[in-house]
């Protein structure tokens, strides 16, 4: 069985990423990239399904760390007979993806269990495996179509009815390490050199590229992980920013609100990237916007939310039968159904994004404002039509307030563009729309009789994306309906001090089941009390929920507070994005 969500941390090659338990299994591993089949599974099944497992025999106590400002996991095990550690790491090679495992004994002896498990394509498919040898080192190799995993180290484990296991033992001084390598199944095993050195070259390209990040920060240890977190998940070659590295991890334990986040959402990567630009990292944002260019190229009336990360458009949502789920959670899913939604704010997320991109001088062939123009222009025929909203519901498309917050938003950026920067556009027509939206959202958008923002035109529901109003610019944090917003939001969605997306019982998601609280809700709810100049709730918010990061720094999509545990894909980058945008505000307010 899995263990709890919050006891795993997340490794990767901002390729392809790992979960790693605190009892020392890998549970969750898609290699080559993260949206590539998983080759170990166990954290939507069983043992069964797949895992890579080195884990003491005896009775322990577990205490893990990141190493420094790194990817690079450190499992420090104690037993009444010694301490060792565990080193996990996928340090970032060419043309192949590797997983390095190292054993270091502190004192006296410890003994683990050694299982290798390996399952293709999410646990349904048991390899080929046979032993093998490489320039004299005996190694495993599991073959199964496209893909050869093959697994080094001094002491492997034995065959032992389709597993590998064994027992291995390490000493004080002792260094014992074993890798896994994924490579595609039609090349040779003498493509697999060893690379030496590879914990301290990974420690020193993490370390130096997070030396970048701005120290003024409330929580900066926690800040930094973050951003650290959201580095990972950015596709290090195409750019492509995923949402999560998880399918499938449910937002209600036993409920079917089970989706696959391992995909790019315009909105999520161009918030991710806004936050990675406020921190001072621009390499990552200018191969961001170099993907965007690349995954929406053609005609704008085919525009998607999301794409895979290397920009292809299909991500037909599927079922995976064999598999039991995450603690009885059912459906497993694959793809995205909500790739075919209308989402009328992520234009708007888009274009912010962009604007930040060039406010740090770079569009040099122009090729980013032809894109952004061509959008809105499109935008201009279809901008009242009613959509799905942010939250990608599932009901009946409505006029959703936020999502028309954000089309006034994609007009207001354009026109900025031409007005700020010489550029060519219709900005007329765009200012006309602009303002209709506006004098639209404030008439239909907006309760008099309650003072506060509403879901959708007509209704009375909250939702808690209206918080985003005075972040993007709508309306001053300070306004009497932003107060009322915040107001009505702290009455009707906060639950045990955090805070829902919308109120699931009113139906407009076409979902029976609940949900849990939204983590990025509530530190938008941090940016809202800011606008507001409530300094003190802010701060008294943002500590409370800095205190609900696991114990290596990482936050999942929703929280129980009732259980008190994660919930959701995890680690989810708009939680740890969110996270970042509620520091800055702080930091900026304190200025």
């Amino acid at each position: 069985m899995a263990l709890r969500i919050e006891d795993y941390a997340l490794i990767g090659d901002r390729r392809g990423a790992a979960l790693v338990g605190n009892n020392g299994s890998i549970d969750w591993l898609c290699l080559p990239r993260f949206d590539s089949p998983a080759c170990l599974a166990a954290l939507l099944g069983t043992e069964e399904h797949g895992c890579w497992q080195l884990e003491p025999v005896d009775d322990y106590t577990v205490e893990r760390r990141y190493v420094g400002d790194t990817a690079v996991l450190e499992t420090t095990f104690r037993t009444e007979d010694g301490e060792a550690t565990l080193t996990d790491l996928m340090p970032r090679l060419d043309g192949r993806a590797d997983v390095v495992r190292v054993l270091w004994g502190v004192r006296g002896r410890v003994r683990f269990r050694h299982v290798w498990r390996v399952r293709m394509d999410y646990g349904s498919v048991r390899p080929w495996v046979r032993r093998d040898e490489v320039d004299g080192e005996r190694v495993i190799t599991a073959t199964a179509g496209p893909d050869l995993l093959v697994l080094r180290g001094p002491e492997l484990p034995v065959a032992v009815d389709h597993v590998h296991e064994g027992e291995i033992e390490v000493g004080e001084g002792e260094e014992k390490r074993f890798s896994m390598t994924w490579l595609p199944s039609h090349r040779t095993l003498d493509d697999l050199a060893a690379h030496d050195d590879v914990i301290n070259r990974t420690v020193e390209d993490d370390e130096d590229w997070a030396r970048i990040c701005r120290d003024d920060l409330p929580h900066l240890e926690v800040v930094r992980r973050s951003l650290i977190t959201l580095r990972l998940m950015t596709h290090e070659e195409t750019g492509g920013i995923v949402a999560a590295p998880t399918t499938s991890l449910p937002e209600c334990f036993g409920g079917a609100r089970n989706w696959d986040y391992r995909y790019c959402w315009l909105r999520d990567a161009a918030l991710t990237l806004g936050s990675l630009l406020e921190a001072g990292f621009t390499e990552e944002a200018m191969l961001w916007r170099d993907w965007l260019l690349r995954a929406v190229a053609g005609d704008p009336e085919d525009l998607q939310i999301m794409y895979a990360v290397d920009g292809a458009r299909r991500l037909p949502e599927e079922e995976l039968d064999h598999l039991p789920g995450y603690e009885g959670s059912l459906p497993v899913r694959i793809g995205n159904g909500a790739v075919e939604q209308l989402q009328h704010d992520v234009l708007g997320t888009v274009m912010e994004a962009l604007t930040r991109v060039r406010e740090q001088g770079d569009d040099p062939d122009g090729n980013a404002w032809a894109l952004q123009r061509a959008l809105v222009d499109n935008l201009t025929e279809h901008w009242d039509e009613p959509d799905n909203g942010i939250w990608e519901i599932r009901g009946e498309p409505q006029h959703f307030t936020h999502s028309q917050v954000m089309v006034w938003v994609a007009f207001d950026r354009a026109i900025r563009a031409v007005e700020d920067y010489g550029l060519e556009g219709d900005v007329e027509r765009w200012r006309e729309i602009r303002d209709q939206v506006r004098e639209q959202v404030l008439e239909r958008g907006y309760d008099e009789e309650r003072c506060t923002f509403v879901q959708a035109y007509g209704s009375k529901e909250l939702d808690a994306a209206l918080l985003q109003i005075p972040a993007v610019g709508f309306l001053p944090g300070d306004d009497p309906r932003v107060l009322g917003t915040i107001a009505a939001v702290e009455e009707d969605l906060v639950r045990d001090g955090l805070v829902l997306r919308y109120r699931t019982d009113s139906g407009v998601d076409g979902l029976d089941c609940d949900e849990n609280p939204f983590l990025a809700c509530a530190f938008w709810l941090v940016s809202a009390y800011t606008g507001a100049g409530r300094l003190d709730d802010a701060h008294a918010l943002f500590d409370r929920l800095v205190g609900l990061v696991n114990d290596v720094g990482l936050l999942s999509e929703e929280y129980d507070p009732d259980a008190g545990r994660m919930a959701g894909n995890f680690p989810q980058a708009f939680s740890h994005l969110a996270l970042v945008q509620a520091a800055f505000d702080l930091a900026d307010a304190a200025r």
